[in-house]
């Protein structure tokens, strides 16, 4: 149907997707009917949609506008996988049930579901082209046979829809979906032939075969789902994609219940804790609704953890996971865990030495083509631990480990570095190489190409090192740089420990000063101007309470961005730091009118933006813009949710891992994704038990609908929920946290005693301010099937947060839905459909 450009959008600074209609289509359906159903699909917007940007008519051309996704199709991978494994198949057709049972709500069936038009970011589904079969049917209706087009694919079409019923409605959607899930799980559609015709008469005629004569493993329920969906009469199937996506949750929890089981009793013998660095606890900032407490308050320490990247030029690996298993076991030998080296210098320390040669190692490895590298967070946790090397890989899924040591001999140095196989703990390769003392940039080219050579015998494929560009050309400058990371790590812990001494303050000065030293040597390398504003832009972070105090310190670190941007105006990190420099400013309210602070966060959003683009892997920024978006509301909840995605997935030891996991969990939540929102909440109680959003999570889950109610073990979680918060936020934490258990007793069916502890949990403005409680109280109203009280508590929150109705009269939410109807939420939201 039409020609795809791929463009860029000047105005927004970002790559784009052009459909351009055929030429004889354009002319055939006209512009003002097409555009209008394209602007009724723009309006959707959920984190398993591919958005439209926009639309138009030029020259007797119609097109419509999309985000450029990097990454393939779901047809890509079954061209090249032919068959997915039976967990990712179930997730990726639930991922795309619920954004067509989104889509349904809102009144538009897609009717060309396709493997080509669900797209992949992140291993996450993406449904394309929303709205536009639609479009072009209500705008070109008999004309179509004119030009030869039809609207859907033979392969995927529903018995009504191939023989051109004016009938079809969200179960063809099924129906598609359906043919797509049998695909992913056999390698081909469930029917074929020679031409259109032929393959849909077959949909209409023969019966489905079955999965698990051509795949045994499919487990019954499964294959009752798909037959369920490919019913030839559409009364027959699900009648909703709410009911798929239900029997989809159901059928992929057992899956992973069947899996988990199964892991744990192998490996339950020699597992160890993978539990990271968490983040400080910070004072919160203003909440937006009733669980954004502590996602929030993780402000301060999300901008820190991904402004921490201190000797950037050492790129962080992606900690993504790669080629297929290739080490013995279920290792990967293509993901690389880089241990910090350890220091044999006795008292002629060589601790900052061995430290940049690690971290520099892992930025080379970071960006060899086919290597996944672990970041240094989260081979940190590891730092001197007396653990065995194999439970080391399996804590980091790592199927090779580089281990080395530094020490001094003579008036050289000498470095021993030693591939480690990681499933069995053994030695795979060795070498010791001599440097004279201060040759440590000739030591770090030593070390790199040693490494690559050991690995092109483990892999037995090229592993070819990149040159870094903007390099360190004095090695002077760069001894000086790592003993700025010392203090810096020195000024990092004492703040973890509330130094009240003055120590950070010092421990800064002497960062910056090292650095300025750094610059003088070795003026053209980039990187230590950058990291003088890593120093200003942490200094600032202190100065949160008082916002004049941190002005200057931001200005500094600007100056500092600003010339590490024209000295490399590419530079993903100093992009990254500029970035959140500018949020900060605009977070702190240092604007001084609304049209600075918009253009302030603009200019926040597209450094941070462009970062992301130069490099898909900048992790520190992706959190940055998950943040922003979801503070500042300038992006959709497809790009929230999307953006903490991709931050977890390109590293998952951020030190705010807490806060992304957190955000991922309540996203899934909030959409009904309850195996989703079941794995996030697991994960988060594995890496951070202390964590009380992590207690938290367990009660929200027994108020979804497919939840469990369980009263008993809802008021245990949150009396342990309640000795994990600080003081601080205790009263407010027990209101809210009685309210969650209410709604529990609520799916129980226990609506009295709901209605008991609901209105116990009630608090005024000293207690929150941002009345958050109201928006929880609402939810338990609608599982008590009182509107009225709902809508009276959602206008107590919404008088203290107006800014909070557009996005809630948008899209209400699973919580809200059934209120769109009722006039009381119309006049609340001030929206007339």
């Amino acid at each position: 149907m039409a020609t795809v450009f791929l463009a860029r959008d000047i105005k927004h600074d970002r790559s784009v997707a052009i459909k351009v209609l055929r030429p004889e289509l354009s002319a055939s359906l006209g512009g003002d009917r097409f555009l209008r159903e394209i602007r009724l699909a723009a309006t959707l917007q959920h984190p398993n949609i591919l958005g439209l940007y926009d639309s138009g008519e030029t020259e007797g051309l119609l097109y419509y506008v999309m985000p450029f996704i990097e990454g393939e199709s779901l047809r890509h991978r079954l061209d090249r996988e032919e068959q997915l494994p039976l967990q990712d198949a179930l997730r990726l057709t639930r991922e795309a049930a619920e954004a067509l049972q989104y889509a349904h709500e809102h009144g538009i069936v897609h009717r060309d579901i396709k493997p080509e038009n669900i797209l992949l970011l992140g291993g996450h589904a993406l449904v394309a082209d929303f709205g536009i079969a639609r479009a072009v049917t209500e705008a070109g209706g008999e004309k179509l046979t004119q030009t030869g087009m039809a609207i859907g694919t033979p392969y995927y079409m529903s018995p009504e829809q191939s023989l051109g019923s004016d009938r079809v409605d969200a179960r063809s959607d099924v129906y598609s979906l359906g043919c797509v899930l049998y695909e992913l799980l056999i390698g081909q559609p469930p029917f074929t032939g020679p031409n259109a015709m032929a393959i849909m008469a077959r949909h209409s005629m023969e019966k489905v075969p079955s999965l698990q004569v051509v795949r045994a493993a499919v487990p019954d329920e499964v294959e009752d789902i798909v037959l369920h969906a490919l019913e030839k009469t559409p009364a027959d199937r699900f009648q909703s994609m709410r009911e798929m996506v239900d029997a989809l949750n159901e059928a992929e929890a057992d899956v992973t219940m069947q899996r988990t089981a199964a892991r744990r009793a192998a490996t339950a013998s020699r597992r160890v804790p993978t539990q990271v660095t968490q983040a400080t606890p910070v004072a919160p900032v203003p909440k937006r609704n009733r669980r954004t407490a502590w996602i929030a308050a993780g402000v301060v320490g999300l901008l820190i953890a991904v402004g921490a990247g201190w000797a950037i030029w050492q790129r962080q690996g992606s900690g993504q996971t790669g080629a297929a298993p290739t080490a013995a076991g279920d290792l990967d030998a293509h993901r690389i865990a880089v241990l910090y080296f350890d220091d044999l210098g006795g008292g002629d320390s060589l601790g900052y030495v061995a430290d940049g040669l690690t971290e520099g190692l892992i930025g080379e490895l970071s960006r060899v083509p086919g290597l996944s590298v672990v970041s240094r967070n989260g081979v940190g946790a590891f730092r001197g631990a007396a653990i065995p090397r194999d439970s080391v890989a399996r804590a980091l899924k790592a199927g090779t480990l580089v281990q080395g040591t530094v020490e001094r001999d003579g008036g050289k140095l000498r470095v021993t570095v030693r591939l480690v196989d990681g499933s069995s703990g053994a030695e795979f390769d060795r070498a010791s190489f001599e440097q004279p003392g201060a040759n440590y940039l000739q030591l770090g080219d030593s070390l790199s190409r040693e490494v690559a050579s050991f690995l092109r015998r483990r892999l037995g494929t090229e592993v070819k090192l990149r040159q870094q560009e903007q390099a360190a050309s004095n090695p002077e400058a760069w001894a000086l740089v790592q003993r700025a990371e010392q203090a810096r790590k020195q000024a990092d812990s004492l703040t973890a420990t509330g130094d009240t001494t003055g120590g950070v303050e010092r421990a800064f000065d002497r960062a910056d000063t090292l650095l300025a030293q750094s610059v003088a040597l070795d003026p053209k390398w980039v990187d230590p101007v950058m990291l003088r504003g890593q120093v200003a832009y942490r200094r600032s972070r202190l100065k949160r309470d008082d916002p004049q105090k941190a002005a200057p310190l931001i200005e500094r670190g600007m100056r500092f961005a600003n010339d590490a941007l024209k000295m490399a105006p590419q530079n993903p990190d100093a992009l990254e730091l500029r970035g959140n420099l500018q949020y900060w400013r605009w977070l702190l309210g240092l604007a001084p009118d609304k049209d600075d602070q918009k253009k302030l966060l603009q200019a926040a959003q597209n450094d941070l933006e462009a970062a992301t683009r130069i490099n898909p892997a900048q992790a520190g920024a992706w959190g940055s813009l998950s943040h922003l978006y979801y503070n500042s509301q300038t992006g959709t909840q497809t790009d929230v949710a999307l953006a903490a995605r991709r931050a977890y997935e390109e590293d998952a030891y951020l030190s705010n891992a807490d806060v992304i996991l957190g955000r991922l969990f309540y996203s899934s939540y909030d959409l009904g994704q309850a195996a989703e929102a079941q794995h996030r909440c697991e994960e988060g109680q594995h890496r951070f038990p202390d964590n009380s959003a992590f207690t938290e999570c367990r009660i929200w889950l027994m108020t979804l609908k497919s939840g469990q109610p369980d009263v008993p073990l809802a008021w245990r979680l949150l009396d342990t929920l309640l000795t994990r918060v600080p003081p601080s936020q205790h009263v407010f934490q027990q209101l809210n946290g009685q309210l969650i258990v209410a709604a529990v007793i609520a799916r129980a069916g226990l609506k009295d005693s709901a209605r008991h502890v609901l209105e116990r949990s009630r608090g005024g403005p000293d207690v929150d301010p941002a009345m958050d409680l109201p928006y929880t109280q609402a939810f338990v109203y609608m599982l008590l099937d009182d509107k009225g009280a709902a809508i009276n508590s959602l206008k107590r929150h919404l008088v203290a947060n107006p800014g909070r109705a557009p996005a809630l009269a948008a899209d209400p939410g699973w919580w809200f839905r059934d209120l769109e109807s009722d006039p009381g939420w119309k006049a609340l939201v001030n929206v007339t459909r």
